[in-house]
């Protein structure tokens, strides 16, 4: 095909895809400037060989030419749609439709499992690609899903850690696989699409995936029972690995989880003396940090307060949905510290978005918050803890 030709057909088939998704109003068709390339040629037979391929989809019913009707041998004016599936057929391509259609019963089982990709199906459709993918990536949000089967698979087995290459070698016979899989699984994690793209490591973490394993760090004054023995932690704070946390070797009056790093260490610098046991989580916990901190939560006498203090954001919720949920099977309630609106210094807040705010609301539910989960309704912001 004519190089020019394909080139204004193909521009037409984007702009056609375009007014069917909804995204443009204007009907597909080449006028002025998307004409002016062929307009501008020299050389008759280079306009004979353009007109020959419009002449050609013409006839098959994709288009219409229309020249000027005081001169019907003149040059093209105007190329209008006629048939888009036509139009793409000539193109040697699959419509754009149809495609997300391909997608859409590609991804039909696993919607259930992980619902957000009714969401990503309906960005696809309105020509979004999302966390870089588009209908013909539907293979990599089937991967991640059988990535993360996988690994919640492995945890269940009592596989709290696993090194992240090693996984994949065994589930894809390609030791990067799930590294490139990250975007995809980061969404499917969270849930929602509006939430930020989180660090590699994070998401990896999350399903008990490591390239470097990281140690836990825990702050207080307070005596923790390892492997080794009981020693008390180190000041401002000790780094060690969750599966030597074997218990406690004194009472702590409180315990406090952080999600911030920075965070964590200004706490840690400041109260590394006090008789309160500090955790970070990093964010998501991994599997491992869980099973210590219920390790830790299962020694405590039951009238002692378990908090935690994270983003007041749909993230942060999130985690706290999950840290009560491990709260709970070890015999606590998890309260909130720092985490109502009214916390918030008025400059540092922001406006959350409708589905943000429905999440967060969500989310403080499932962590027993719910005269908190009113306050955020009737808030409506977010901010981040290191504020």
């Amino acid at each position: 095909m004519d190089p020019l030709a394909r080139k204004a057909l193909q521009r037409l088939l984007k702009s056609a895809e375009k007014h069917q998704a909804g995204v443009a109003v204007r009907r597909p068709s080449l006028t002025g400037s998307a004409l002016a390339e062929y307009r501008a040629l020299r050389s008759l037979k280079a306009k004979e060989d353009f007109e020959a391929v419009m002449a050609f989809a013409q006839a098959e019913g994709a288009i219409e030419t229309l020249r000027p009707r005081h001169d019907p041998h003149g040059l093209i004016e105007r190329i209008e749609l006629v048939d888009l599936t036509k139009l793409a057929s000539i193109l040697g391509q699959v419509p754009y439709a149809d495609r997300v259609q391909a997608a859409r019963a590609a991804l039909a089982e696993y919607a259930a499992e992980h619902p957000v990709l009714l969401d990503v199906l309906s960005d696809w459709e309105k020509l979004k690609r999302v966390r870089g993918t588009a209908p013909d990536d539907a293979s990599d949000w089937i991967e991640a899903c059988a990535a993360i089967a996988y690994c919640r698979a492995q945890v269940e087995l009592g596989a709290a850690e696993t090194p992240v290459r090693d996984a994949s070698a065994r589930l894809f016979r390609d030791s990067k696989r799930i590294e490139a899989l990250v975007p995809c699984l980061d969404v499917l994690l969270v849930g929602n699409l509006g939430e930020d793209a989180r660090i590699e490591v994070e998401v990896l973490q999350e399903l008990g995936l490591y390239r470097e394993p990281q140690p836990s760090r825990l702050a207080g004054n307070i005596v923790v029972r390892r492997e080794r023995g009981a020693f008390p932690l180190d000041r401002p704070y000790a780094g060690l690995h969750p599966t030597t946390v074997l218990g406690l070797g004194s009472m702590p009056r409180q315990v406090l989880t952080i999600e911030n790093q920075t965070t964590f260490h200004v706490w840690a610098r400041q109260h590394c003396d006090s008789d309160i046991l500090c955790l970070y989580t990093a964010g998501m916990p991994s599997p491992a940090w869980q099973a210590m901190y219920m390790r830790l939560l299962g020694e405590l006498p039951a009238n002692t307060p378990v908090l935690h203090w994270g983003d007041i954001d749909e993230g942060g919720f999130r985690i706290a949905a999950f840290l009560g949920r491990c709260a709970s099977k070890a015999g606590h309630t998890l309260q909130a510290h720092r985490m109502r609106p009214a916390d918030i210094p008025e400059p540092l807040r922001r406006i959350a978005p409708e589905r943000t705010l429905e999440r967060m609301v969500k989310f403080a539910n499932e962590a027993g918050w719910h005269e908190l989960a009113q306050e955020l309704a009737a808030a409506k912001l977010v901010a981040e803890q290191e504020g």
